[in-house]
């Protein structure tokens, strides 16, 4: 199991992104969460089996079918247990 940190730029708020990340995560069966923050970029955090979260990864740089995803930050963060999904 890991846990991934990552950092999605681009035009990806108002565009369907983390409804549609949370539908990705369903079935590749990861949790964690994702929220918009105050620069216009999309904040996510991914836990689950390593393949799982490396497809998680790759879905997060094409996006959601409006977004326009410019750059993706990835680093490696101490896993939590989270169960589900979740966005805000």
């Amino acid at each position: 199991m890991q846990s991934k940190h990552i950092v999605v730029h681009g035009r990806v708020q108002g565009v369907f992104y983390r409804a549609s990340a949370q539908d990705a995560a369903g079935d590749l069966g990861v949790a964690g969460w994702a929220r918009n923050r105050d620069d216009g970029t999309v904040e996510m955090v991914v836990e689950g089996e390593d393949d799982a979260v490396e497809k998680m990864i790759a879905w997060a740089r094409e996006g959601s079918s409006h977004a326009r995803v410019t750059d993706v930050e990835v680093t490696d963060a101490e896993p939590q247990g989270l169960r589900t999904f979740e966005t805000s």
